[in-house]
């Protein structure tokens, strides 16, 4: 009887949680709404910027009446996402935080820090570096209509813009997690250093297939992604070897 009991505290205090990130994420989905036009306004600056010594004066266009509606929706959505994500956390962590010895909180602490702050940089990544390579690499297939019967010029899409871009910033993100994943694999024991080290010439063709796979098809993006996976692959390298070293210390 005890252990049912324990069972559906567990479940009820889980379910608790999980309502409070919804209603978070909800509050912060309907705040990102109303400002939806001046979260738009940046997301749109890497491109705004690219274009701007032009000689071709540059549009975003929608094609369809309801397109800006829907778009200004993925904007609060992905809004919404990003900043209640640290928040799901906390969470989680509160959840599982009692059932952990002093020393094994102490050890998923800096996990639950590092995973936003990753995220971050992948985003920032994204947000000013590689969408502006990306763009001006883009831009350079178009033609005035000297080699042409007619000129090729962009007319991009608002809907198609925010959705790459957005796209982008949520696969960087998550695959900046790597070195938390590996780190993690390590202190359970599936992997160690010396595997990690080994395994290096399969992980450079792993990475950049998922690369290709999350990134629009141009080497822009591909490499812009590829390059700081195996920079993290070999910081993951040095942080498990020296989590292994403080593991034998206290052993």
């Amino acid at each position: 009887m005890s252990d049912n009991n324990s069972f559906t505290s567990h479940f009820v205090e889980l379910r608790s949680r999980l309502i409070k990130s919804l209603v978070f994420i909800l509050v912060v989905f309907v705040v990102s709404y109303t400002f939806a036009d001046h979260i738009y306004s940046f997301l749109v600056n890497p491109y705004a910027d690219a274009v701007k010594d032009d000689s071709v004066s540059r549009r975003l266009i929608f094609t369809a009446l309801h397109e800006t509606f829907i778009t200004y929706l993925k904007v609060a959505f992905f809004t919404a996402v990003f900043l209640g994500s640290p928040f799901l956390l906390i969470q989680i962590y509160k959840f599982i935080a009692p059932g952990l010895y002093k020393n094994e909180k102490k050890a998923l602490l800096p996990y639950l820090i590092s995973t936003p702050i990753l995220f971050l940089f992948g985003g920032l990544l994204v947000y000013y570096l590689v969408m502006p390579l990306a763009i001006k690499f883009f831009l350079s297939f178009e033609s005035m209509g000297t080699n042409t019967n007619l000129p090729i010029q962009l007319e991009a899409k608002v809907n198609e813009y925010l959705s790459l871009i957005m796209r982008l910033i949520f696969a960087f993100g998550i695959s900046f997690q790597l070195p938390i994943l590996l780190n993690l694999l390590a202190r359970i024991g599936v992997v160690n250093s010396d595997y990690l080290k080994n395994s290096r010439r399969y992980v450079i063709v792993i990475i950049f297939t998922i690369a290709a796979i999350l990134t629009p098809p141009d080497p822009i993006t591909q490499v812009g992604l590829a390059l700081p996976l195996l920079l993290l692959y070999e910081l993951s390298i040095i942080t498990v070897r020296f989590t292994e070293k403080k593991n034998n210390k206290e052993i």
